[in-house]
């Protein structure tokens, strides 16, 4: 008995670490790519710009404002630690098609977006 709870609590554990999302993602331009613009626990984005140009993000809580403006550069990672009930506004103020490779962990119950 004692196996069998020690392998279900070993289940649940690599199950919960596992929870990501993988995602190559295309913004056109002018446009926005809004994740997470929902109510959610707190989430981890690591994001490379595979664009030529230059990127934006901010973070904009779901109750107003917006917060933590930076540019990522082409080829450029990063990490981004984004609170709970907050979204991360990746932005394509080119006039060139954009991309962005992101692995999200964390709560993944995440809307997905685009806007103009």
């Amino acid at each position: 008995m004692k196996n069998l709870t020690f392998a279900y609590l070993l289940f649940v554990a690599f199950t919960a670490a596992s929870c990501s999302v993988t995602s190559s993602t295309r913004i056109k331009s002018k446009e926005s790519f809004v994740l997470g613009n929902n109510e959610h626990g707190s989430f981890v984005v690591r994001m490379k710009n595979t664009s030529l140009s230059n990127l934006s993000y901010y973070e904009a809580p779901i109750s107003g404002g917006t917060h933590s403006p930076q540019t990522i550069k082409p080829n450029q990672s990063a990490v981004i630690k984004v609170d709970k009930n907050t979204a991360l506004v990746i932005d394509n103020k080119t006039n060139i098609l954009a991309t962005v490779k992101l692995k999200i962990t964390g709560d993944v119950g995440l809307s997905m977006g685009y806007k103009q």
